[in-house]
């Protein structure tokens, strides 16, 4: 393992993703701090990680809140310098249109957008004067284009993507690499599998072919791809499906 004397810090650490993420920085030899809702959720990830050598801190954090937001950070970067940041707050929900509430709409777009805003702030207040860094953001097919039944979620993901955006051409030009992910496919997760079962039955769960749905360390593997770019060839956006999603 590969020691870097640096941080990554992962909003969003959640099960399967965010836990990929954390894993991944972790075996390159980051010193990784995950923020989750309920951070007691992250013992077994911590535990896997540690097993194999690893270091990794885990928070509880609400990314809706600036002071946690900016403690956590500061945190990450007191470890050792913050070198990535990775935003991987979901909250996807489908309402139809008459249905989607203010509470349901604003709640949305505060865990999709708003935390991802003041994730991308307070990693690049920290990043500056160190004259470098990286930070990621991850998007989705509502990114780009609204879907029927999801308007709250497309959005957010829209308000994300214009964020990162400009952080991009704000940062790129002092050293800091800002890019935005677009799963453009189901992840293979629990939620996933359940929404999969609810609408298409049992069989389709026990015939799911598997070229339909992501998997997370395959996210993983594409923030690797982007930290590693050299600068002269950055990223700015990168969009990922299955071999079997149509796009």
């Amino acid at each position: 393992m590969e020691c870097r004397h640096a941080t990554a810090a992962v909003i969003g650490a959640g099960d399967f993703i965010g836990s990929a993420i954390a894993r991944k920085f972790a075996t390159a030899g980051f010193t990784v701090l995950a923020g989750r809702r309920n951070g007691e959720k992250l013992a077994p990830l911590i535990n896997e990680v540690e097993a194999t050598g690893g270091r990794i801190i885990g928070r509880s954090l609400d990314a809706r809140k600036e002071d946690e937001v900016i403690e956590f950070l500061r945190a990450a970067d007191r470890e050792a310098p913050l070198e990535v940041c990775i935003f991987n707050v979901g909250a996807n929900v489908h309402f139809p249109l008459v249905e989607t509430t203010e509470r349901v709409f604003r709640k949305v777009w505060e865990m999709a957008c708003y935390a991802g805003f003041l994730a991308v702030r307070e990693s690049a207040r920290l990043m500056l004067p160190h004259g470098r860094g990286a930070i990621f953001v991850t998007g989705a097919t509502a990114s780009l284009r609204g879907g029927a039944g999801y308007a709250a979620f497309a959005a957010a993901k829209a308000g994300l993507r214009g964020v990162a955006q400009s952080a991009a051409r704000e940062l790129g030009p002092k050293n800091i690499h800002v890019a935005h992910l677009v799963i453009d496919a189901g992840v293979d997760t629990a939620w996933v599998r359940e929404r999969i079962r609810a609408r298409e039955g049992d069989a389709a769960l026990r015939d799911l072919s598997p070229d339909r749905l992501m998997q997370p360390s395959s996210v993983a593997d594409a923030y690797w791809t982007l930290y590693q770019q050299p600068r002269d060839a950055w990223t700015f956006e990168m969009d990922i499906r299955p071999f079997g999603e149509k796009w």
